[in-house]
């Protein structure tokens, strides 16, 4: 920039300017001109170095908010203490710490999820967790949470009972795997108040103690667990559609089916039931002659009577002697015999005899000599299979 437009932006004339000729009123309007052109050019300057400084700052931001340090965590919210209560969940098999801590927080154990899955990370035993039924508490730590969840202590014991257990099975059971006492569900079995027993069953609870799994929890007594066994067995028998009066006799009709038959003839076997107490003035004289009731009455549940044993009048539970149902039910039926007695399909068998140990293969027959003729087959597949016939055969 010359000195004479450095004076002429800024209004003053320039030294030495005294003695020189004044302007001319040509020079004055290019002057001005000059000065005009000269402020727009500072001003798109100026615009330009604003807009090329926003873009800067911008950018800078972008890239100081892309590559900024991360925040401190604000630590997840958590419980102190042991909690209080009693909450039972069910931890599946396979489940990370982070879908623990969901089920928990779900169920109001631990306060957040977060807190629990820190917790798992941090105890270097929480890869042992098993998956099971545990009773927990309400508002507990995540420490203890996890805790909790390594102590065998609160993991529920579950008892499964299978078809066609025994009262007696059933009690064993209570008693190995429910950690009962033999008192305590002698006791359990006795208080039919207490356990809500029909009064259909006579006081008995030998049929009623439903086959199922059971979750039993710290401090469960041996009544309650059984008072949930009889609860299901009515709760099936009503959504079957069974009068209050026939459940006794549904159960020992269906414990029947459940030892003398595989699940493939449980519906013909049922039949045969309700045709033999049919045929009072024939052939079975309404006797059902099953082995599993003598066997029953004998305490046993597996094995053939002997021929004395057939021919003791002074066991109740002899359905060759006695006619008609015998005195209680002879185990636990499941829901698949159940069904099976409440619909049996048509047909006028009397007998059967299971003529293959290994197969299951079982002949159904309408008349003795049909049944004599089956029974020949069993006799020839024992021959050849001594030992396995020595422990029984499904025969009537």
């Amino acid at each position: 920039m010359s000195q004479d437009d450095f004076f002429a932006q800024i209004g003053v004339e320039p030294p030495g300017s005294a003695d020189s000729p004044p302007p001319t009123r040509r020079d004055r309007k290019r002057r001005t001109k000059e000065r005009k052109r000269r402020r727009r050019r500072r001003r798109i300057v100026t615009t330009l170095i604003m807009v090329l400084v926003l873009a800067g700052v911008g950018a800078g931001g972008y890239l100081a908010y892309k590559y900024r340090p991360p925040a401190p965590t604000t630590a997840a919210s958590d419980y102190s203490g042991a909690g209080e209560g009693a909450v039972e969940v069910e931890i599946p098999d396979g489940a990370s710490g982070q879908e623990i801590g969901k089920i928990l927080y779900d169920k109001g154990v631990v306060a957040s999820v977060g807190a629990f899955a820190d917790a798992y990370a941090a105890n270097a035993n929480s890869g042992n967790i098993q998956a099971g039924v545990y009773t927990l508490k309400a508002k507990m730590s995540a420490a203890n949470a996890v805790a909790a969840l390594l102590d065998p202590a609160s993991q529920t014991r579950r008892l499964t009972i299978p078809e066609g257990f025994t009262q007696t099975q059933v009690k064993e059971k209570l008693v190995s795997t429910g950690g009962f006492t033999a008192a305590e569900v002698d006791a359990a079995f006795a208080d039919t108040a207490g356990i809500g027993l029909p009064s259909a069953a006579g006081g008995h609870v030998e049929g009623w103690l439903a086959p199922d799994t059971y979750n039993i929890s710290q401090g469960a007594t041996a009544t309650e667990v059984v008072a949930e066994m009889v609860k299901r067995t009515v709760s099936r028998l009503k959504n079957a559609g069974v009068a209050e009066a026939d459940y006794e006799t549904v159960l020992i009709k269906a414990s029947i089916v459940e030892r003398e038959a595989t699940p493939t003839y449980y519906g013909q076997v049922a039949r045969v039931i309700d045709n033999r107490l049919a045929d009072t003035d024939g052939d079975t004289q309404g006797k059902l002659g099953m082995d599993s009731t003598i066997l029953y009455g004998l305490g046993r549940s597996g094995g053939m009577p002997t021929q004395a044993e057939l021919d003791d009048a002074s066991n109740p539970y002899n359905t060759r002697i006695h006619p008609g149902l015998p005195p209680t039910p002879i185990g636990s039926p499941g829901k698949g015999t159940i069904t099976a007695v409440l619909n049996p399909p048509a047909g006028d068998w009397l007998y059967f005899v299971t003529i293959n140990l290994d197969t299951g293969e079982t002949r159904f027959a309408s008349t003795y000599a049909e049944q004599q003729a089956n029974e020949q087959l069993l006799q020839q597949y024992c021959a050849a299979n001594e030992a396995k016939c020595s422990s029984g055969t499904h025969k009537s």
